[in-house]
């Protein structure tokens, strides 16, 4: 009989740093590569299914209720279950709400957070839990592990000041039990162990740790972000140049050049143009006469007579005119009169 497992995701979060795109759809709902961020997101608990029974638990925020309608189309067999956080406090009091759904073990992990590797090993996992860490030369906007030679975690350290300890933490972790979580969380929340008023998971895993968890870590050599412009265009282009290349197809079409690695949805008109490297084109676009490089271009979205790079360009948006580089949310009409 497979074991039972939870995954927490966390995805409450306004989005700010994505904006405007983020007014429209939650974060995980952006197009990379011909999916969504959530698409490559549940694919990393794929290795699971040889020896668990997941079971999904979404934190969502109130206006979050496309999460459920996209997992219904698209995951009809995936076992979901969804909480709504309407107040942000943090990493911790986002799990905390689901409190009465947690049992059993349990994956956590945040929905920009997207990394490789075999999870199957976790069936005879003896450890209390895993933290995934990623070695970075400048530790100082993350948190790190701080671990003994036995590779076992001593603590962990939220945003440390210098860059002594390299470890990053990249927000990915395995509990054995979920409920010593949820108990160390009550406990952080109780004596206010908060950072910036927001509490940190990772102050609730130091409270498990000196209540004498056993943490180790895992090392991972993918941590892709899809948090901010920048890395959703690089994991845009990591996508691309793994798999999600559709560069032959593309070429098909008479009149255009085509770059690889590029995605362009089989349904996309596209006529006198150049296309790629880099370029993801989702269904129902149209381009004609442009010059499109290291972008991507949301649903039925319009691009005509421009050269466009390094630009995120959201749902049924019209692009006219000269030479520029755009963040353009959904439902956008931009023209060079």
């Amino acid at each position: 009989m497979k074991k039972h497992i939870q995954i927490v995701i966390p995805m409450a979060g306004f989005g700010s740093r994505l904006r405007p795109l983020t007014w429209s759809k939650p974060k995980p709902l952006i197009d990379i590569a011909g999916k969504t961020s959530l698409d490559y997101l549940l694919a990393e608990f794929t290795s699971l299914e040889t020896g668990f029974d997941p079971e999904f638990i979404f934190i969502i925020a109130p206006n979050g209720w496309q999460i459920k309608t996209f997992m219904e189309a698209n995951y009809p067999a995936v076992k979901c279950q969804y909480i709504v956080q309407e107040e942000m406090k943090g990493q911790s009091h986002a799990i905390f709400l689901a409190r009465e759904l947690i049992h059993g073990p349990m994956l956590m992990t945040f929905s920009d957070t997207i990394i490789a590797g075999d999870l199957s090993f976790l069936s005879n996992e003896t450890a209390d839990g895993i933290a995934w860490v990623q070695w970075n030369p400048e530790p100082q906007r993350f948190g790190v592990a701080i671990t003994g030679q036995d590779n076992r975690v001593k603590r962990f350290i939220e945003k440390p000041p210098t860059d002594e300890h390299k470890l990053v933490i990249v927000g990915f972790y395995y509990f054995r039990e979920g409920q010593e979580l949820i108990s160390a969380i009550d406990e952080q929340i109780r004596n206010d162990v908060s950072l910036k008023n927001e509490f940190y998971i990772a102050d609730a895993i130091n409270i498990m740790i000196q209540r004498g968890a056993n943490f180790r870590t895992e090392e991972t050599k993918l941590w892709l972000d899809t948090g901010v412009p920048e890395t959703v265009l690089s994991s845009n282009q990591y996508f691309l140049s793994h798999g999600n290349d559709n560069s032959k197809q593309a070429a098909a079409r008479s009149g255009v050049t085509i770059i690889p690695p590029v995605y362009i949805a089989a349904d996309a008109v596209v006529e006198q143009s150049a296309i790629g490297p880099h370029v993801s084109v989702a269904s129902g676009c149209v381009i004609r006469r442009a010059v499109i490089e290291n972008s991507i271009l949301g649903e039925k979205t319009t691009v005509e007579n421009l050269v466009l790079k390094d630009s995120l360009i959201g749902q049924k948006v019209h692009l006219e005119g000269e030479t520029k580089r755009f963040f353009v949310g959904d439902n956008t009409i931009l023209k060079n009169d």
